[in-house]
């Protein structure tokens, strides 16, 4: 079997040959870090990115079978973008930056982190108008601009990209990007502007939310009628935290489930019947509305301090909830026995099937690169 009909059976729950061994990418301080100690060229850092030729290569020096966020991404942002501009810089070499989304952040020195809000362009119904409405018009571009994976090359889709799409030849799992319903806005406004815009201007609210969701429809739909295949479909949200989710429950299930729904309606008259949805934090409260609306598999499944596990959701919503991810990426900066341990934990996992082991997110530079190539080995091992 290869990694693609593996990945698709298990999901599935059909039998397959053995459980493939997958990742979700890196810090780019990790690559960096092994890049210093000898393991990576220089090269090969600067040229990673998820799902391309260098990722393809370091996936055969570690030990994986595929990254999963190998995929084809329509471009689903703003469009144009705002000018990326420093606004102030302080003595300690700390910054103010507006970034694409009209944010100004805070960034400082070395740090890798989320870098802190100071201020946002979008606050009210005129800088909606002025500053944003345009920036989610929908054209063509959005897709034919983009780039597809063919075999170990990144092609524009519209040279040869949609050709390749369309045989669906490939021995790779490849995905179909739907893009964010509200992860994208909560980047825009800020946790706490688009709270105050939902008390304060519903209307203005409900736009937001309709008009992101209508580019995301149109990209879905416009790569479908290429006639271009895809092995399944995937959102991007991360609007949880450790505590739970950033945006009321039952709100989100008014207003942004219907979206969810029309778009995954779609994706099943061309018979993607794997969707995938990558949400950080504690997620729990919010299941309910995307499996509700066609949403099936949770990705990266992040263990954090809560402990998330496939296994109470599996016991709650049954086999419709399917799961990539889960393994606690933490062991990776410990010792054999701790992924020796971590390991175990997993078998239970795997044995509900329809769930794929992940580190349960992009790994950190704690990660040591020999304890990364043995998980691979003893995984393989494991469930061969």
């Amino acid at each position: 079997m290869t990694n693609r009909e593996r990945a698709l059976a298990i999901l599935r729950y059909q039998p397959v040959d053995r459980l493939p061994i997958v990742h979700f990418g890196y810090w780019r301080e990790t690559l960096q870090k092994w890049a210093d100690e000898g393991h990576l060229s220089m090269a090969l850092v600067k040229a990673h990115g998820d799902g391309n030729p260098a990722d393809y290569e370091l996936n055969a020096l570690l030990g994986w079978d595929f990254n999963w966020q190998c995929m084809f991404y329509p471009n689903h942002l703003l469009n144009p973008r705002f000018e990326h501009k420093v606004i102030k810089t302080f003595e300690d070499g700390t910054q103010h930056v507006m970034d694409h989304n009209g944010v100004v952040l805070c960034q400082k020195p070395g740090a890798g982190s989320i870098p802190a809000e100071i201020s946002h362009t979008l606050t009210d119904r005129k800088s909606w108008d002025e500053h944003y409405k345009f920036r989610y018009r929908w054209d063509a571009s959005r897709i034919t601009g983009q780039r597809v994976l063919v075999n170990d090359k990144m092609i524009p889709f519209s040279e040869g990209g949609l050709e390749f799409l369309k045989t669906g030849e490939r021995d790779y799992l490849y995905g179909l990007h739907c893009g964010s319903l509200f992860g994208n806005i909560r980047n825009i406004v800020g946790v706490e502007g688009s709270s105050y815009i939902y008390c304060d201007d519903e209307v203005l609210y409900d736009e937001m939310i309709n008009t992101n969701a209508e580019v995301c429809y149109q990209n879905v739909k416009f790569a479908l009628e290429s006639g271009a295949k895809f092995d399944f479909a995937h959102f991007w949200e991360d609007i949880c935290f450790k505590n739970g989710p950033l945006v009321i429950p039952d709100v989100f299930d008014e207003k942004v489930g219907p979206h969810y729904r029309r778009i995954t309606d779609l994706l099943t008259q061309y018979g993607i019947d794997i969707v995938s949805l990558d949400c950080d934090g504690m997620i729990d409260s919010l299941i309910p509305t995307w499996l509700g609306n066609g949403v099936n598999t949770m990705f990266p499944i992040e263990v954090g301090t809560w402990n998330a596990s496939l296994a109470p959701w599996r016991e709650k919503y049954g086999k419709s909830l399917r799961g990539v991810g889960g393994m606690n990426k933490n062991v990776l900066s410990l010792d054999r026995a701790a992924v020796d341990t971590e390991i175990a934990r997993l078998r239970e996992l795997v044995a509900l099937g329809g769930y794929i082991p992940c580190p349960d997110h992009r790994l950190p530079p704690g990660a040591k690169w020999d304890l990364v190539k043995y998980y691979c080995v003893k995984m393989r091992e494991t469930f061969a």
